[in-house]
């Protein structure tokens, strides 16, 4: 007799709720309660990119070519919503009334690489890469082939007519990476940890969410996107606070969007 808890039963499809602007008061508040709640955890899961982000500062400051880095800052947002999830067992631990403890957050989210999330995070890591690459490609084309060989220092691109274009058609083109992971991933990471379903089926599910909410969804987005953008300013160091909150709130409006 095969083994049933080797193959959990699928969930079911859950109903789709509208989000409205009280919605994402709401949950900013509850992922701030959250945070406040279970500090350690939230500066545990974002420390790790906290000194990511120094040690990739360093070394292109250390070579001189600070201006490589931008593709990684700026496709930042691309990686961040995969290293949430610890923070939304953490949530979900929370909302029935457990106390989380680093044992069982842990062990869940070690158990998530024989389920659904891992492939996510590879479609994320790919998407990524592929921004990376593009990145790369404009600056070969703005700056010149030339320029491959002999970098600016970052100032440069802010005192030149072809550093200024550089900089907004990555800070545009990364924006539209960041949408796309996004919305692809807002409901469905925090859906797969819950819920025994396919993540293609996640993803349609996330992207539905967000078509049907569009206004308030799109503003999330905004909130997200300039949080993470000043933490990452601040030294990185805003991150320790902003990715927890960010986090948690973000189970609560996948709480407050899907239902059985």
């Amino acid at each position: 007799m095969p083994n049933e808890s080797a193959h959990p039963k699928a969930s079911p499809i859950p109903e789709i709720h509208d989000i409205g602007l009280h919605d994402l008061a709401a949950v900013l508040r509850a992922g701030w309660a959250d945070f406040w709640a279970a500090p350690l955890f939230g500066i545990f899961f974002s420390a790790v990119y906290v000194i990511g982000g120094w040690v990739m500062y360093l070394i292109y400051a250390n070579i001189g070519e600070a201006w490589w880095g931008i593709p990684f800052v700026v496709g930042f947002p691309l990686i961040a919503p995969f290293a949430a999830v610890g923070l939304y067992e953490v949530s979900r631990q929370m909302e029935k009334g457990e106390k989380p403890r680093w044992g069982s957050v842990l062990s869940v989210v070690f158990a998530e690489r024989n389920r659904q999330v891992p492939w996510v995070g590879a479609l994320i890591m790919f998407w990524f890469m592929f921004w990376v690459f593009i990145a790369h490609a404009i600056f070969a084309i703005v700056m010149g082939l030339s320029a491959m060989e002999n970098a600016p220092n970052l100032m440069d691109l802010f005192v030149t007519k072809q550093g200024l274009i550089l900089l907004a058609l990555e800070m545009g083109l990364g924006a539209f990476f960041a949408f796309v992971v996004y919305v692809v991933t807002t409901i469905s990471l925090p859906l797969l940890l819950d819920r025994e379903i396919d993540f293609v089926t996640a993803m349609i599910i996330s992207v539905k969410v967000v078509i049907q909410s569009f206004g308030p969804m799109l503003l999330w987005a905004f909130i997200i996107s300039t949080l993470l953008f000043w933490s990452m300013v601040l030294g990185f160091l805003g991150l320790l606070i902003v990715m927890p909150v960010l986090g948690h709130a973000t189970w609560h409006l996948y709480r407050r969007a899907l239902s059985d």
